[in-house]
């Protein structure tokens, strides 16, 4: 996963100036966030034991993780009991040349896809294409974006920063055939790519797909979508290959249950998705290959804060609440995990050296509604927090730190340094602190010091 992804080397705070200038942009995220948080709320408000649901995905997730080795394992085993071939991808350069070898040992020179993040997060497609295969996405948002030579900017709804006047210019631009007269009411935008995506169906001989969920029990793969592109991908071609990050695995069939239930309330605000797909191995006659990805998985799991990151069942809760997403929206990201959960998930996945990943973890007003709709309980303020403190600092503001540790560590040397601010109270500038402390009050006025200390005027009154 490249720290420039959308050619953005700069930051997240650079990158949310540009986007907060877009005011169409602002308005299509609004408009689609909100609907999408109130369609969620309806859904979950009818549901009187969500709370329950909610503990127990967590402590399914929790326990999976802690064993992550062992279902491992068991997957592989009942992968390959049910005519199936595992294979292990390190990183994002493994995964690829393992799908590219699979893909070119068919003959084959493209491929049908179902949207999975782990082949965006892994670059999938340009590796294909280096060796002269062409991937189709089948998602409708993905289509949208993959022909507007644009990038996906949510987890759910990857086309979010369009409109469908957008959509339709896009259409009519690089779609090979489109109705005559299409205009830019959804149903006939959906009909044409409907027309557009079925040639393809038919005349694909490999599928690429993701999974939103694994069970370690049976070896059997799910993937939950709303227009029936998975269904088609992961059923007619000859060839399916699977690429699912390590930590989609659920224990037991059993365990399925409570995602199929927290997923689509969480995700679309719907009771239940449309198109739920199973697959167990190798079914049909087809040949069926698994890649499990870890590009940076067990780093994550190694750290006792950051972990629960790997809970995430992709559903977009979180962002759809964020406030600082409704204003940037994805692409300000750099990462094709956008929001709250990718201001956690891709720093640990890349680490913090690019300047990019750095700054993702201040991405966040901290205000906790993202934890507080999390299907899964994922702290994210928390792991915000965390992340903060490791983050690359600048000497000048580690040395405040120690010096402001040091005070604060002696009640004496605290109260000496509040008399001394209190004495010279009238040297300090009313708006924009001077030199390296300018950039606190760039978006912040200096708050002003009282005359004398709340311990001072406490000491005073008690003497009194």
């Amino acid at each position: 996963m490249s720290a420039t992804f959308l050619g953005m080397p700069g930051n997240f705070p650079k990158n949310s100036q540009k986007a907060v200038q877009d005011s169409q942009l602002r308005y299509n995220l609004r408009k689609a966030t909100h609907t999408i948080r109130g369609k969620r709320a309806g859904v979950v408000g009818e549901l009187p034991d969500w709370a329950e649901l909610r503990a127990a995905g967590k402590a399914i997730k929790d326990h999976t993780l802690r064993n992550l080795d062992r279902y491992l394992v068991q997957l592989e085993r009942a992968v390959q009991d049910a005519g199936g071939t595992v294979h292990w991808a390190r990183d994002a350069a493994e995964a690829n040349r393992i799908v590219t070898d699979l893909v070119k040992a068919t003959g084959e020179r493209e491929v049908v896809k179902v949207k999975s993040m782990a082949t965006q997060e892994i670059e999938l497609n340009q590796a294909l294409a280096a060796e002269g295969i062409t991937a189709y996405e089948t998602d409708l948002a993905e289509l949208i974006v993959q022909l507007g030579d644009d990038f996906p900017s949510h987890i759910l709804v990857p086309a979010i920063h369009r409109n469908r006047s957008e959509i339709r210019e896009i259409f009519l631009e690089k779609m090979p055939k489109t109705p005559e007269g299409l205009t830019d009411d959804p149903p006939a935008l959906a009909e044409a790519a409907r027309l557009h995506l079925r040639e393809r169906f038919l005349r694909s001989k490999v599928a690429i797909s993701g999974a939103n969920f694994m069970v370690a029990e049976t070896g059997t793969l799910v993937v939950l979508e709303s227009e029936g592109n998975g269904r088609m991908c992961l059923t007619l071609p000859e060839t399916l290959i699977s690429v699912v990050g390590i930590e989609k695995l659920l224990p037991s069939w059993r365990d399925l249950e409570v995602f199929l239930q927290l997923l689509p309330r969480s995700s679309t605000g719907e009771r239940m998705n449309p198109y739920t797909s199973m697959w167990t191995g190798a079914v049909e006659g087809q040949d069926f290959h698994l890649v499990l990805l870890d590009n940076g998985r067990t780093g994550v799991l190694a750290d006792e804060v950051g972990r629960q990151a790997l809970r995430c069942i992709r559903c977009s809760a979180c962002l759809n609440v964020c406030p600082v997403y409704e204003r940037a929206g994805g692409h300000a990201y750099g990462s094709v995990y956008p929001g709250p959960i990718g201001a956690i998930l891709t720093p640990q996945l890349r680490g913090m050296g690019s300047e990019l990943d750095a700054s993702l973890p201040y991405a966040s007003s901290l205000c906790g509604a993202c934890y507080d709709v999390c299907p899964v309980a994922i702290d994210i303020p928390e792991v915000l927090v965390d992340l903060r403190a490791k983050a690359p600092h600048a000497a000048a503001e580690k040395a405040g730190m120690k010096v402001a540790g040091w005070i604060l560590d002696d009640h004496r040397r605290l109260a000496a340094a509040q008399r001394l601010a209190s004495k010279a109270r009238g040297l300090v500038p009313k708006k924009r602190l001077p030199g390296p402390l300018s950039a606190w009050t760039d978006t912040r006025d200096v708050p002003e010091i009282p005359e004398e200390s709340f311990r001072d005027w406490w000491e005073r009154n008690e003497r009194a």
